[in-house]
């Protein structure tokens, strides 16, 4: 057991009289562990997750962030587990956890985070993508992560996920026309490449700076592209 696998690896108690007394009366969850039960009890009010970096290959030290609880968190996990009709699980948590702190990750970085490979974390996204809890952002290569703007509404943060979509829409534009300065013209597929987007992400983009004056469309269909005015 490692600090790298503490959330995946199977329990080795070292008294499984006492480790089953401790899941009998609730004090550990059914693997033994009770490691997701600390994780949930700080994740779920929305405080740090807990710190095992102090321990080392003979004790174990665990430190519990003393900070004060996120209620419009709280509120939101609250609701979910009433949609649901059971407990958030801790990878949800923990994704939803690191999502509002880093406003934007890929599945690589929250694959460590929740020591998972890549495509279970896919999976789980996905599945937050569905619920209206994650929106995914850029084409399927490179693709991140953030909270939707429905979650930033009920945590009574609106202005965040605004902020954050127009700072993006204002660098894909910059990257755009630079490699139209640099290279003369560009195509829909480049676009989306260029700024990791989908198809219709691509041609909404193109057709806003074709209305705005910043770009003349020639051609149509496949054969079509763009230069400057």
């Amino acid at each position: 057991m490692t600090l790298d696998n503490l959330l995946v690896t199977e329990p080795r108690p070292r008294n499984p009289m006492l480790a089953d007394i401790a899941k009998r009366v609730g004090l550990a969850e059914r693997t033994g562990r009770g490691v997701d039960l600390i994780y949930q009890g700080l994740l779920r009010y929305g405080r740090p997750a807990p710190d095992y970096s102090r321990s080392d290959a003979t004790s174990v030290v665990l430190r519990l962030p003393n900070a004060d609880a996120d209620l419009p968190f709280l509120e939101l996990i609250l609701e979910e587990e009433r949609r649901i009709g059971a407990p958030m699980p801790v990878d949800t948590l923990i994704a939803l956890a690191h999502l509002r702190m880093a406003a934007r990750l890929d599945a690589a970085a929250l694959s460590r985070a929740l020591q998972r490979d890549e495509a279970a974390t896919r999976a789980l996204l996905g599945r937050l993508t569905a619920a209206g809890l994650v929106q995914a952002h850029g084409a399927t290569r490179n693709r991140e992560y953030s909270l939707s703007a429905a979650v930033y509404r009920r945590l009574g943060e609106a202005a965040d996920y605004i902020r954050q979509a127009a700072f993006d829409e204002i660098q894909q534009e910059q990257m755009v026309l630079q490699y139209v300065q640099r290279h003369g013209r560009i195509t829909r597929r480049e676009v989306a490449g260029l700024c990791l987007l989908g198809s219709f992400q691509a041609s909404r983009l193109l057709k806003r700076l074709v209305a705005e004056g910043k770009l003349k469309l020639h051609g149509e269909r496949r054969g079509a592209y763009y230069t400057r005015p």
